[in-house]
C-alpha cells in the first residue's frame, strides 16, 4: 500500500528536535505504540497498550492523603516488541526518564513525578499534585533494552528501534520514502474475525512536495491513499474521482478558527465597546458561521472543545439574527451612554494577511457588521508582526486566529487555561485580558469562570471533569468571550475500489491511526 504526503520528516524519532512534526506522527502511527490513542469516529482517548484507560472510577487513578495522586497501568500480557521481547513497566519507567531528560540536557516539563514502580506488565507513577494532564503521558513508548545505553537523539534519527505497532520500519530513502513491512510479532487481533493484524504485508510511505503532483499521483493511481492540503479547488476535483472508485472524506479538524475581543489596556482602538457584554453578544448573532465556512471551504462549529465532533455546542445559540443583533447594539450604546446613531461604533479589525482565507473573513466582516450599524477599520497584518508584536503585547481590538483542539479532559483543560483571568501574559496564555488585574472587565462571570477553573484543576474523575469543562464553555458562550467560529478541514482521499478500512482521524492522531485496519480488496 503506497501512501502519499507532502511533507518528509526530518527524524522519525518523535521525541527528538523535529519529532513533533505532523509527518513523523503519521508515519508513527505504523510502528510505534503508546499508552492511549484517539480513537477516529469519536476522537476520544482509548487504550493502545494497556488494558485500560486509568481512572478513578476503575481504581487506576488514586489521589492519596498526603495530596499527591498516583496512576496504574496494566500492559497487554501479550503485548511484545517486534523482536520478541516483552513490553514491560520497565520500558514505561526507562520512557519517562527520557522524556525529563531528552538524553540532552534537562528540560521543563509540566508534571512533578515523586516515585515510580515498574513490574512485568505493571508500572505507576505518582505526581506531586492531582492533575487531568495525567490522560497525555506516554504517547509513545521506548524499548529500554536497545535505546539504553545509546545516544538517543543520534543513534534514532534516521533509523528506529524495534515496533511495538503493527510495522517495523525497514528503511528511509532520503527525498523518495520510508518503507515498513509487516511486524509478525505484532500482538493484536481484528476483534471481529480474530485474524491477526495487520493485514497488509507493506507500506510505503511517498513524499512529493509539491501539492499538485501529490494529487496528480493519486488521480493516476500511483497513490492509494493522500491527505491533501483542503482547498475547496482540491476537494472539488477529488470528489470528481468517486465516479471511478475513490472515496473522499472531509471532516472539521483539530485547527479551530474564532472571533475575538481585545479587553486590556493596549487595546488600539480608544472608541472599544468590547467591554460590555451586550456589544460582543451582538457580533455573534451579526455573522454567520456556515457563510463564513462557506467561503473558504472550512466546517462551521459551535464549540472551542469539540470542534471535529457533530453535534451542537454552546454557541450554537447565535444563529444569525441581524434584528436580535441591532437590538444587543443599541442595549450596549445605552451602556455606554453612547448616541450611536449619530457617533456608530467602530471596530479595528485585526487578522494576518499572508493567505487569502482570513483577508476574505475580513472583507465579510465589514460588510457583515456595517450592516446593523458597526463600523469596521481594517488593519490586516503580516503573521510575524501578528503573532509576535500584536498578540504579545495585547494591541488590536477585533481579532481572529486559531486553536488547537486536543482531545481528553487534558486537552480541554489546557484550551480552557487560554482564557484563564489569573494567567495573562507573559506567564500565562491569556491573550485577550479578560478577567485580568489590567482588564476592563470584572464582572460575575469573569468569577463564576475563575471558581470552575480552580476546581477543575483539582478535579480527576471524568464525569465531574466533563461536567466542569461544559460549565466553563457555558460561560465564555453566554458572555461571548471569544466567538469560535470554523475548523479547519482536513481530507482523506483513498482508493476504496482498492483499500478497505480507511477511516480519516481529524485530530492529530492523523489518518493512519487505525493502519492495521486497512486491506487490500482487489487481490
Amino acid at each position: 500500500m503506497v501512501i502519499g504526503d507532502d511533507q518528509e520528516p526530518v527524524t522519525l524519532n518523535p521525541l527528538a528536535p523535529g519529532g513533533d512534526n505532523f509527518i513523523t506522527a503519521i508515519i508513527g502511527q505504523a510502528h510505534l505504540a503508546g499508552a492511549y490513542d484517539i480513537d477516529g469516529t469519536t476522537l476520544e482517548l482509548v487504550p493502545e497498550l494497556l488494558v485500560e484507560l486509568p481512572s478513578v472510577g476503575n481504581g487506576g487513578v488514586v489521589v492519596n492523603e498526603d495530596g499527591t495522586m498516583t496512576v496504574r497501568y496494566e500492559i497487554h500480557d501479550e503485548a511484545v516488541w517486534s523482536d520478541g521481547v516483552p513490553i514491560s513497566g520497565f520500558d514505561f519507567d526507562f520512557t519517562l526518564d527520557v522524556v525529563q531528560n531528552r538524553r540532552e540536557g534537562e528540560v521543563d516539563v509540566w508534571y512533578d513525578v515523586v516515585a515510580t514502580e515498574a513490574g512485568a506488565k505493571t508500572f505507576s507513577f505518582t505526581l506531586s499534585t492531582p492533575s487531568a494532564q495525567y490522560e497525555t503521558l506516554f504517547p509513545v513508548v521506548i524499548p529500554r533494552h536497545v535505546v539504553d545505553q545509546s545516544n538517543f537523539v543520534a543513534d534514532w534519527n534516521d533509523t528506529m528501534w524495534p515496533a511495538a505497532g503493527p510495522f517495523v520500519f525497514v528503511e528511509w530513502e532520503n527525498g523518495d520514502h520510508v518503507r515498513l513491512v509487516r511486524n509478525e510479532n505484532y500482538w493484536k487481533r481484528d476483534p471481529e474475525t480474530g485474524a491477526r493484524l495487520p493485514y497488509v504485508d507493506e507500506v510505503v510511505f511517498r513524499f512529493i512536495p509539491e501539492s499538485e503532483s501529490l494529487i496528480y499521483s493519486f488521480t493516476q493511481r500511483e497513490l492509494d491513499v493522500i491527505q491533501p492540503p483542503p482547498s475547496p479547488e482540491t476537494i472539488a476535483r477529488l470528489r470528481d474521482l468517486e465516479a471511478a472508485g475513490a472515496e473522499i472524506q472531509v471532516k472539521p479538524g483539530p485547527v479551530w478558527e474564532h472571533l475575538n475581543f481585545q479587553f486590556g489596556p493596549s487595546n488600539r482602538n480608544p472608541e472599544s465597546m468590547n467591554e460590555h457584554t451586550a456589544f460582543r453578544q451582538a457580533v455573534a448573532y451579526a455573522i454567520d458561521s456556515e457563510e463564513i465556512a462557506g467561503l473558504v471551504g472550512w466546517q462551521p462549529i459551535t464549540s472551542m472543545l469539540h470542534p471535529g465532533v457533530a453535534g451542537e455546542g454552546p454557541w450554537a445559540q447565535y444563529e444569525q439574527d441581524a434584528v436580535r443583533a441591532a437590538e444587543l447594539l443599541e442595549q450596549a450604546c445605552v451602556e455606554a451612554e453612547r448616541d450611536c446613531a449619530t457617533e456608530p461604533p467602530v471596530v479595528i479589525f485585526s487578522t494576518t494577511s499572508n493567505a487569502d482565507e482570513r483577508p476574505k473573513i475580513a472583507d465579510y466582516l465589514e460588510e457583515t457588521l456595517g450592516e446593523i450599524g458597526i463600523e469596521v477599520e481594517l488593519q490586516l497584518e503580516d503573521s510575524q508582526l501578528y503573532f509576535g508584536e500584536t498578540l504579545d503585547n495585547g494591541t488590536w481590538d477585533m481579532g481572529w486566529w486559531a486553536w488547537v483542539a486536543t482531545p481528553g479532559a487534558a486537552g480541554a483543560a489546557g484550551l480552557l487555561d487560554l482564557v484563564d483571568p489569573d494567567g495573562p501574559l507573559p506567564d500565562g496564555s491569556n491573550y485577550y485580558r479578560w478577567g485580568t488585574e489590567d482588564s476592563s472587565v470584572d464582572d460575575d462571570a469573569v468569577e463564576r469562570f475563575r471558581d470552575v477553573l480552580g476546581i477543575l484543576r483539582e478535579t480527576v474523575d471524568p464525569d465531574e471533569l466533563a461536567a466542569l469543562t461544559a460549565a466553563a464553555e457555558q460561560i465564555l458562550a453566554e458572555n461571548a468571550v471569544i466567538v469560535p467560529v470554523a475548523a479547519r478541514s482536513v481530507v482523506g482521499a483513498v482508493w476504496a475500489d482498492k483499500v478497505f478500512g480507511y477511516e480519516m482521524n481529524s485530530s492529530q492522531a492523523g489518518h493512519t491511526w487505525n493502519i492495521e485496519f486497512w486491506r487490500r480488496v482487489d487481490l
